[in-house]
């Protein structure tokens, strides 16, 4: 008897401990803080030729993610709702399978809420994101291989231009960067053994930064607000992560957020992130499917794995052996 209370007054010590490890962001807690794109409720019901409070706010959100490109600047820096910002709520509502309006309702409202990835959604003018893309008979692939399995209608894309890793570097190293915490390295470990068993790439994580000039080709950190790469984090349930398109290989989370392993209510799963960053590592861009692990929008307590979408994807870009 005194042998296993002993056993569990040690498990109790043990389990505390291990809380007391975990840096407070990866504990399940309730943030006070607002999310940044909070102040886009109280749009709803805005439209062409508005005047509203904190639609200038609303410019600023679409032109983060390419909505918007403000060559002319007459109304980049005002509350009125002109007829450019309705053609980029118009596109927006496109690419996420919205009723088309052009008007701030409360479907449209409620989705640019969402927390989500930092990655633009049109880079350059340039998106491929819309429904009813139907790619080639009998296309031939990067790799080399065809199919006429990729004869479907697709709803994943690429970045401008299509980078992509080289045939000679199939085989990537990761590694990660000095503060992540250790358990997100698990979550992220998984995410990479997901896409090895749908591409032709195969990961293994970096052993070492020797003097030799070695370099792993991936690296995975957690940063907050401005970080030095032009891409600042927005604080708690903006945006949750961003990762660059081949072959720059970064991968950062934002130190911000309410991280968990799996799907907690009010917090963001390491995994389901690392999975949609990772695509955009290989050259993935965003999708319009919702079910995508590459859809931009990832809400507070949701898990996903890869989505057909996703592995057609990626086999468009590289093949598949």
């Amino acid at each position: 008897m005194a042998s296993k209370g002993f056993s569990s007054i040690t498990t109790i010590f043990t389990l505390l401990i291990i809380i007391l490890l975990i840096p407070p962001q990866f504990q399940v807690v309730s943030s006070s803080k607002s999310s940044p794109f909070r102040f886009i409720k109280n749009l709803q019901g805005s439209q062409k030729g508005d005047h509203v409070k904190g639609l200038r706010h609303l410019k600023e959100y679409l032109e983060r993610f390419g909505y918007l490109n403000h060559n002319n600047k007459t109304h980049k820096d005002d509350d009125y709702f002109d007829e450019s910002l309705e053609s980029a709520i118009e596109t927006y509502q496109l690419n996420y399978n919205l009723n088309v309006t052009g008007d701030l309702d409360s479907e449209t409202v409620s989705e640019m809420m969402v927390s989500r990835c930092g990655v633009a959604d049109i880079v350059n003018g340039y998106s491929r994101m819309e429904s009813g893309k139907k790619r080639p008979k009998n296309h031939v692939h990067a790799a080399g291989s065809s199919s006429s399995s990729l004869n479907t209608v697709g709803h994943y894309s690429f970045f401008p231009g299509m980078p992509r890793w080289p045939p000679n570097k199939f085989h990537l190293t990761y590694a990660f960067l000095y503060g992540t915490p250790f358990i997100a390295m698990p979550p992220v470990h998984r995410a990479f053994r997901a896409w090895a068993a749908n591409t032709a790439f195969s990961f293994s994580l970096f052993q070492g930064f020797g003097g030799n000039g070695r370099r792993p080709d991936l690296t995975i950190s957690f940063q907050r607000g401005s970080h030095g790469d032009g891409a600042p984090f927005d604080g708690p349930g903006g945006t949750l992560a961003h990762a660059f398109a081949p072959t720059d290989g970064r991968f950062h989370y934002d130190s911000d957020e309410e991280w968990t392993v799996g799907g907690v209510p009010g917090t963001y799963d390491l995994e389901t992130v690392a999975l949609h960053e990772i695509g955009h590592l290989l050259g993935l861009d965003h999708s319009s499917v919702p079910n995508a692990i590459m859809f931009p929008v990832i809400p507070a307590g949701q898990t996903k794995g890869l989505h057909n979408d996703d592995i057609q994807g990626i086999r468009y870009l590289y093949g598949y052996k």
